[in-house]
């Protein structure tokens, strides 16, 4: 009699892959192929060896790297070691790193030499950081007396012979945290559980049918929750993952023939740009599933990846760091209500609740409540912000003596008369850009720095292509150029990529409301108004 074996942390997804298909391939970056069996081995190995150089049970353990082999081992390496894994985006700056390893006490971190060498001394200064790891072939390159560095090659050496790791982790042990933007400045850690991550796995996996057969790209970043979705349902599944660095649109397309992907999930930016590519036969026909979050997708992007997938299925979804994935429309769904975000994924419950707690009627609008076992474990060493997201979930028996907490999204949705949710917006001034929540809070503090700034506000206008475009609105002071040319080149020099402002307005005064904060919704007016009339025919204002 065969056993199933139990997954209840991170890296039991692949225990369990590898016992049912250990000679089938598992993950692939570039020319390079491991399979289960291979996978597992080195995982096993990063573990004991990240044990051998001190790592105790839920020590933070940083990746910073872009996405290849080493990238996804680390992160069940650490799951496999006991510690808790915290993945970097590759495009945040140094800033932002050390930010991450200052809030969290990183203990170890896991990069490669140039990154290291771009985020300078700021690694060197972090309070905790004792250990780096440097992967690749020029690991060589870098010293710092204040810390303790060992090359990927004798990690790994390290853990041939040396002892398994001692770690009793439970399902509701902290396995990972992810940052993300707070309306409030700096990202936020989001601290989830294995049992976030397996549930997770299980949840999503189920309804887009992911099996041993399926080549699943992953193009999104390993630090972004759907991004390490594609892992951990893929690998819960036996299916192949496929890493890409997403650049261009062109390198998808070749991707997806050469290895004849069958899933994709990305973020509307990425969608469109994927929907202006030729894509030949060999690429599209393979494709049995497109899966979008991160924001709504055009109509028109739809309709012309339904063209060029004419096998696949859409699976239209929403979803928070919080909780992981929180809806999704069901593909038989998608042309009766095409605006839709669906309803509850599978084990979890989602509620539309007033201001006081109680229930909306259809077609109330009210905010999204994630109930269930997706519901993470608050924000790491905010006990305010966790307090005001992480709420007892309404409609709780009052016999019931513990409370259940839920995440209140912040966001507002509609229900139907059939139980199927619509967005409305957000309460907050959270910007929504290429997938990514953004803090303008962040990005005036950065704008104050540049030292030539007066006033800033970074508002998020509407933008067919990233979702929202970041609208940075300055006065200067009196004794600078007028044109905020300083301005651009700190935030460049600053901010990654997608939280540059794209567009930067000086003023010669800011709006300001009865209590004397700037009027948002005065500029937000101003501007959206100014991009109407600068759109409408004939120049007619409209």
């Amino acid at each position: 009699m065969v056993t199933a074996p139990v997954r209840t942390r991170l890296h039991d997804l692949l225990a369990g892959a590898d016992g049912r298909r250990p000679d089938s391939p598992a993950l692939t970056f570039g020319d390079s192929t491991l399979t289960y069996g291979e996978l597992r081995e080195q995982v096993d190995l990063a573990a004991r060896g990240l044990v051998a150089a001190g790592l105790a049970r839920n020590d933070r353990v940083a990746v910073y790297m872009e996405k290849r082999l080493e990238t996804v081992i680390t992160i069940f390496a650490v799951s496999a070691a006991g510690g808790v894994v915290v993945p970097i985006n590759p495009l945040s700056r140094a800033r932002q790193v050390r930010h991450v390893l200052d809030d969290c006490a990183v203990s170890v971190l896991v990069t490669t030499t140039d990154r290291m060498r771009s985020i300078g001394s700021e690694a060197g200064d972090a309070k905790s950081l004792q250990t780096v790891v440097l992967v690749g072939s020029d690991t060589g390159g870098y010293t710092d007396e204040r810390l303790r560095t060992q090359d990927w090659t004798a990690l790994l050496a390290a853990g041939v012979g040396a002892a398994e790791p001692r770690q009793a982790a439970v399902d509701t042990d902290v396995a990972a945290i992810l940052y993300t933007s707070g309306s409030t400045g700096l990202p936020k850690g989001v601290v989830l559980s294995h049992r976030n991550l397996v549930v997770g796995a299980e949840s999503v996996s189920s309804y887009l049918g992911i099996g041993p057969d399926d080549r699943i790209l992953a193009a999104l970043p390993l630090s972004f929750d759907a991004g390490l979705s594609q892992l951990t349902t893929s690998f819960l599944a036996g299916a192949q993952v496929v890493l890409i660095n997403f650049l261009l649109a062109t390198e998808v397309v070749r991707v997806c023939a050469r290895h004849r992907i069958t899933g994709i999930t990305g973020v509307p930016p990425l969608w469109i740009q994927v929907a202006d590519q030729q894509w030949p036969p060999d690429a599209a026909s393979g494709v049995r599933f497109f899966a979008n979050t991160g924001g709504r997708m055009p109509r028109t992007t739809l309709d012309r990846l339904r063209s060029i997938f004419p096998n696949a299925q859409p699976f239209l979804m929403y979803g928070l760091t919080e909780a992981f994935r929180s809806t999704y429309l069901e593909p038989s769904e998608v042309d009766r209500r095409p605006d839709s975000i669906g309803r509850a994924i599978p084990n979890a419950e989602i509620l539309v609740v007033r201001e006081d707690g109680t229930l909306c009627e259809a077609g109330e609008p009210g905010e999204l409540v994630h109930r269930g076992p997706l519901v993470s474990l608050g924000y790491w060493n905010d006990p305010e912000r966790t307090a005001r997201r992480f709420r007892p979930a309404p409609g709780r028996a009052d016999e019931l003596c513990t409370p259940e907490l839920a995440v209140w999204s912040g966001d507002l949705v509609v229900r139907d008369e059939d139980g199927f949710l619509y967005f409305v917006g957000r309460n907050d001034e959270m910007i929504k850009t290429s997938g990514y929540r953004v803090s303008p809070a962040e990005i005036e503090e950065v704008a104050y720095e540049s030292g030539v700034v007066r006033d800033a506000v970074a508002l998020g206008l509407s933008d067919p292509r990233l979702g929202q475009q970041i609208v940075l609105i300055v006065t200067l002071r009196p004794d600078v150029a007028p044109d905020g040319a300083a301005v651009g080149t700190h935030m460049r020099q600053t901010l990654p990529r997608y939280m540059v402002p794209g567009r930067i307005v000086v003023r010669t005064e800011m709006p300001r409301s009865a209590n004397g904060k700037f009027d948002r919704t005065v500029l937000r007016a101003e501007l959206e108004g100014a991009a109407g009339a600068a759109e409408a025919p004939d120049g007619a204002a409209r």
